[in-house]
């Protein structure tokens, strides 16, 4: 069973440089780091539920798959607040907006570094798959 760590502190900034073009919002261009003692690196996490299924609308299948992030974050003794970096694989763009709105109903106005890639993804019944990186 792995150490639980549940005294970490770790204080991070957002970084919008006015030198480059700016953040659409719900996000930081970078995200800085201080006093980080701990990072954890979550896998692509899928829109799969415990039972095997998968959900037919996308924004069911957003909502599940950071679900699932927040799982991984909580069995390394973090939350959503931890989140310093996030991907989202989209299987098409026409999924873009909603992904925006689950992503900043989930986050709220926690913001991370993001990156929103247009891909194959592994299964095809997946419409995303999301990972991210976290510090404490």
């Amino acid at each position: 069973m792995a150490e639980q760590h549940t005294d970490f502190t770790m204080d991070k900034r957002s970084i919008n440089s006015p030198d480059a073009p700016g953040a659409s919002g719900g996000y930081a261009q970078a995200v800085e780091t201080i006093s980080a003692e701990r990072i954890v690196y979550v896998s692509g996490q899928i829109p799969v539920s415990t039972d095997g299924k998968v959900p037919e609308s996308f924004r069911e299948q957003a909502e599940l798959a950071w679900r699932n992030v927040e799982a991984q974050l909580r069995a390394a003794d973090m939350g959503l607040e931890n989140i310093v970096k996030h991907t989202t694989f989209l299987s098409d763009r026409r999924y873009r907006q909603i992904n925006s709105e689950v992503r900043r109903e989930v986050l709220g106005d926690l913001e991370a570094a993001l990156t929103v890639i247009i891909t194959g993804i592994y299964d095809e019944a997946w419409l995303l798959e999301i990972e991210v990186v976290a510090a404490a």
